[in-house]
């Protein structure tokens, strides 16, 4: 390992600290989204049974929390250290990673936009895997719930949707009390009751189509996404032009940090 002591020139303090001070934020919000991740692993008992992972076969939550915790919290390390240490290989990583997430969403948003068909296919797909895992995990049950009522949808395209999971199918082998009924995040609420009733959606698909409006949503989830998008398409923009700028800014420190450090050794070589 090489020590350089600079007599005539320095690195710039300001992209220096600039880059450390952006980094910090990550890694703090990183070390955040992996605590609670681990708790909530935790709390599920996944921590002292791994096998339980493998054996969802639909989302689990606490895993993308996870997942982005790790990325985070190595990427803030990263530039953190890189800048701090004025290591260049930090440094390159660091923004190579950047570099390639940024590549990555623009990628996929082209892609999504080329091919809406087969995306769309896709989330059906997606949606159904986890309505079959709907009651083998809280958290996807919590955030499958939030979707519904926020959304103010039931399913994948529509209620009969629900027949995906075994517990709500229709089919006479079920003994299950929700069999041809869907969750209560599908009911409509009534102003009136300041009490859940999650047994709102018990039997409710024995009942004719005709009569479900009156008491669930009929709207799937994918269509509720669909009709939600051009509406809100300028904040949806916005957000994205907001994380491509912060990614950019943050290369452009890490590249200006690398070409400084170089052009200050080489200063200094001779």
């Amino acid at each position: 390992m090489h020590y350089y002591r600079y007599s005539n020139a320095e690195v710039s303090c300001w992209y220096k600290y600039l880059l450390f001070s952006y980094n910090i934020v990550f890694w703090l919000a990183g070390m955040a989204f992996l605590a609670a991740g681990l708790w909530a692993w935790s709390e599920k008992g996944v921590l002292s049974d791994l096998t339980k992972v493998t054996g969802l076969h639909g989302l689990d939550p606490v895993l993308l929390v996870l997942l982005v915790g790790i990325v985070m919290f190595t990427l803030g390390f990263a530039g953190c250290v890189g800048a701090l240490r004025e290591n260049i290989c930090l440094l390159k990583f660091f923004c190579g990673a950047i570099m390639f997430i940024f590549l990555l969403e623009l990628a996929v948003a082209v892609l999504a936009f080329l091919f809406q068909d087969w995306v769309r296919d896709k989330v059906k797909e997606f949606f159904e895997i986890n309505i079959k895992s709907y009651r083998d995990d809280i958290d996807l049950q919590n955030l499958i719930d939030s979707l519904q009522k926020i959304n103010h949808c039931c399913g994948a395209q529509g209620p009969d949707d629900w027949d995906f999971n075994i517990y709500f199918n229709c089919s006479s082998e079920s003994k299950s009390r929700e069999k041809c009924g869907v969750p209560f995040s599908c009911c409509i609420p009534d102003p009136a009751q300041k009490v859940v009733n999650t047994q709102c959606g018990y039997d409710v698909r024995k009942k004719s189509k005709s009569q479900w409006d009156d008491q669930i949503f009929v709207k799937g989830c994918i269509v509720a996404l669909e009709a939600w998008l051009p509406k809100n398409i300028y904040m949806v923009a916005g957000v994205f032009i907001a994380i491509s700028l912060l990614q950019i800014f943050g290369i452009f420190l890490a590249r200006t940090l690398i070409s400084d450090i170089e052009a200050v050794r080489a200063g200094n070589a001779f």
